[in-house]
């Protein structure tokens, strides 16, 4: 188990401060889980509080011993309600903020309105366009966490070449497998900010099911065991000459990687087999044009058009009416962080240490889903993998 460095959270909370000044911003307010791991190294309940200049300020509701082993920062203090912000601010000489920034995508309207109650002057503005970029580019110490996050996932590839067998089921599939991730100390828990967007290891599924849709945004779904839950694996049992799809998040010390392959026994229907060396043509067009400073919204044109000339214009990222406008995702802290390989956004760029996956697939409805997956880093020269198991399709 990693405790976060006190220079890694500095440098964190500096590159914030940077981003504020020019935000007109006196303060920055977090309450969320991922938001205050990365800056504070610890989930425990509380607020930091980061003014545009000084010490950032971590009150801690519960429970503060932990808070205080976990947290590098300087200042860690104990607080009971929102209540307590003004006189905590005022003990460290810092004046209440007039324009203060808060993660309004995340936060509950009615917790958001508890602690402007306690900051009347202040105007609430959303940071999280400011978090979400600091977070963006990684450091080396964080990519070394996201590499064991690779050999996690790699281990549960090679555990997947032993299990596959016609007449399990997709759920006694991902069982092994999620069984796999854990002594290898997956976390168990796989965050994503989006609401109501939720997962577990990720989708183990086969056959049709790989192909059915659901609420999630994400070009697969799976039929899952029940309604409540709406994704992912199911009871459907596994034959031969069909697709079955291993998409698993590794989770190791509180950092993600992401990765697909596809298994299958005896082969694949002609139709699958091509588009598998379809999906692999376009990640490898991702390789030659992916560089600092090409904007996302560039690169998802590109292989979106590649998508298309190839023929999957209704089979691309999701069945025809269900299909995301998005190729790859930012991974760190949560599945769904910055860059987006996503359509529309022209004006953000790719920066070195950045870190995504990326993760071209094609669905056929009634027939099954294949594609591929792998997280990388955007290096000076181009996109350097993250994970690394055997790309090709696995016919056992």
């Amino acid at each position: 188990m990693r405790l976060t460095p006190a220079s890694e959270l500095e440098a964190r909370y500096k590159k914030l401060q940077v981003l504020m000044e020019p935000a007109g911003l006196d303060a920055v307010l977090m309450i969320q889980s991922a938001d205050l791991f990365y800056f504070t190294g610890s989930v425990q309940q509380g607020a930091l509080y980061v003014p545009v200049s000084g010490e950032p300020l971590y009150l801690v509701r519960k429970d503060y011993g932990r808070a205080r082993m976990e947290c590098g920062l300087r200042e860690v203090h104990p607080f009971k309600s929102p209540k307590d912000i003004p006189g905590r601010l005022a003990d460290f000489g810092y004046p209440l903020p007039t324009r203060l920034g808060m993660e309004l995508d995340v936060v509950p309207v009615a917790l958001f309105q508890r602690f402007q109650a306690v900051l009347p002057e202040a105007k609430v503005s959303d940071a999280t366009p400011l978090i979400r970029t600091v977070r963006a580019v990684k450091s080396a110490y964080e990519i070394d966490i996201m590499k064991d996050a690779a050999l996690q996932v790699d281990k549960v590839y090679q555990r997947a070449k032993e299990v596959i067998r016609v007449g399990i089921t997709d759920l006694e599939l991902a069982a092994e497998l999620e069984f796999v991730a854990r002594k290898e100390g997956h976390q168990g828990i796989t965050r994503m900010r989006a609401f109501n967007n939720e997962l577990f290891f990720g989708h183990i599924f086969s056959g049709a099911d790989s192909a059915a849709p659901a609420f999630l945004d994400t070009p697969l779904g799976g039929i899952g065991v029940n309604p409540s839950i709406g994704q992912g694996a199911s009871y459907k049992t596994i034959k031969a000459n069909e697709p079955i799809i291993v998409d698993f998040a590794g989770a190791f010390d509180g950092y993600l990687v992401d990765q697909t392959r596809v298994f299958c026994i005896g082969g694949l229907p002609e139709p699958l087999r091509q588009a598998y060396v379809d999906m692999y043509q376009i990640q490898n067009r991702l390789k030659e044009i992916a560089r600092p400073g090409v904007t996302w919204g560039a690169l998802y044109d590109d292989c979106h058009r590649l998508a298309c000339e190839l023929g999957y214009a209704d089979h691309f990222m999701g069945s025809k009416g269900a299909q995301v406008s998005f190729i790859g995702h930012g991974l760190g802290v949560e599945i769904d962080e910055y860059p987006f390989i996503a359509r529309g956004f022209n004006e953000q760029t790719l920066e070195e240490n950045m870190t995504f996956a990326f993760e071209p697939k094609a669905v056929y409805p009634g027939l099954g889903a294949v594609g591929i997956e792998n997280t990388f880093r955007v290096a000076k020269d181009g996109l350097k993998h993250i994970t690394f198991s055997n790309e090709e399709l696995v016919v056992l």
